[in-house]
């Protein structure tokens, strides 16, 4: 070859390679603003509840809404993105949240405003997955699809983080209804460059929706979802906790037997057989549950108990968001050299010490922030962040092409059912303080777990 064809080709790989890196920034922009609506509703929580007349019921119901039809339909919009294609899912959703998140600040009411979480939701359950589909076209090779993948898991915690700072900083300038601003931006500028940035992901129109698979799943996961999360209002024997509950139950159940039945079913029972994605995604649920229970639990705290601002709890985030940006720049080049498994391990155990410590000393009233709070969160960020990351690649290692949007409705049901089922599960268990100490516990059995694992 000539020096000047060798250019070329040089050339023409820059480019291809920048293109890569313009399609992730914004992929991950959207999934990181997915996460990023989902936690901004916790500081504004007890202003929202003033404005409205509300009390800790609808607060409680009002923060789940948004996951629980986030968790509800990703299955089906994983199979909408292998059958439809990526790019094409991913601009149904968006337009979706888009026209959620643009109704939702002039809501009258909490009717309106939880309408419009769950629509977001719905939109959301589509994006995410979608997402995942066109990610896996950015990076064909296996070894640039797991690097990106350390990187992706990191994303959700990032958005939580961000929800939590940005809310506070726009509470203090603004009003709570401006919050929904930022995932309506992310949204129209990601349906205007989508088709510029982002490359044509094939359909397989030969696959079947599944719809009896997809009801019972949406239906089954909503009820039982929503029974866990009324468990903090309502006792365990009353009939408005029991009935969601059985009814999801019977669903689930309904849905598992279809399953086995199906020609092509919506969630193959093989896939979540493989023992190390069983246990990344029970990582990835527990993790994203500690931080989504550690946004809430303080936020009210800091606010409520120690008559924090907003902007001051925000801030006390803040080193949070330094550690989990550290964390997470180091745990690609972890994982290349000790192996996912092992990363995950240790940001299991990480996470764990953060929250026993936090319960232990973050919650009484006179506990100064800088050895009370501070250690507990820096820990916990680090933590997550590199089990997020590991986990991530160990639940899509040897997934095909075309069960991408499947993977990816996986994953995203699993960082999604950890805020929602696990979070209003551990609620039950007492004081926040405990509840905190619990998920601290579940986390380490789950790295003693991971660890042990063939």
């Amino acid at each position: 070859m000539t020096a000047g064809g060798a250019t070329r080709v040089v050339d023409v790989q820059h480019r291809v390679d920048v293109q890569h890196r313009y399609a992730f920034v914004l992929l991950g922009s959207v999934q990181t603003t997915l996460i990023f609506t989902l936690a901004a509703i916790a500081v504004p929580l007890p202003l929202i509840g003033r404005e409205f007349g509300l009390q800790r019921p609808d607060l409680i119901l009002l923060s789940a809404s948004y996951g629980l039809t986030f968790a509800g339909l990703l299955l089906f919009g994983g199979r909408l993105a292998d059958r439809y294609g990526g790019r094409r899912t991913l601009a149904a959703g968006l337009v979706l949240f888009a026209v959620a998140s643009a109704v939702a600040p002039f809501a009258p009411g909490i009717g309106a405003l939880l309408a419009a979480r769950l629509v977001q939701g719905a939109g959301a359950a589509l994006v995410a997955p979608a997402a995942m589909a066109v990610l896996r076209v950015v990076f064909p090779s296996p070894t640039a699809y797991g690097r990106a993948m350390t990187t992706w898991g990191g994303l959700s915690v990032l958005g939580a983080t961000a929800g939590n700072l940005l809310s506070g900083v726009i509470l203090s300038w603004l009003s709570w209804r401006w919050t929904f601003v930022v995932p309506l931006v992310v949204a129209v500028t990601a349906l205007a460059l989508a088709s510029r940035l982002l490359p044509r992901t094939a359909p397989h129109p030969g696959r079947a929706l599944d719809l009896p698979g997809a009801l019972l799943a949406t239906t089954g996961i909503t009820l039982a979802s929503y029974g866990l999360v009324v468990t903090d209002i309502r006792p365990w024997s009353s009939a408005g906790v029991l009935a969601p509950l059985l009814g999801g139950a019977v669903l689930l159940g309904a849905f598992l037997y279809a399953e086995r039945r199906a020609r092509d079913p919506l969630l193959p029972t093989r896939f979540l057989l493989d023992q190390r994605r069983a246990l990344a995604l029970t990582a990835i649920a527990l993790s994203a549950c500690g931080t989504a229970m550690t946004f809430v639990v303080l936020s009210l705290h800091l606010q409520q108990t120690r008559d924090w601002s907003a902007l001051q709890t925000s801030a006390a985030f803040v080193p949070f968001a330094l550690a989990l940006l550290a964390s997470g720049r180091a745990t690609g080049p972890l994982v290349s050299r000790y192996g996912a498994r092992a990363v995950t391990t240790a940001g299991l155990g990480t996470g764990a010490a953060g929250l026993v410590f936090l319960a232990s000393t973050g919650l009484h009233a006179h506990t100064p922030y800088a050895y009370g709070l501070l250690p507990g969160l820096v820990l916990l960020s680090a933590g997550t962040a590199a089990s997020f990351g590991g986990a991530a690649v160990l639940a899509t290692e040897g997934v095909p092409p075309q069960q991408t949007g499947l993977a990816g409705g996986v994953l995203n049901s699993a960082m999604e059912l950890g805020p929602t089922v696990l979070f209003a599960l551990l609620l039950t268990l007492g004081s926040d303080a405990v509840s905190l100490a619990a998920t601290g516990s579940a986390l380490a059995v789950a790295a003693f777990l991971n660890h042990h694992a063939k």
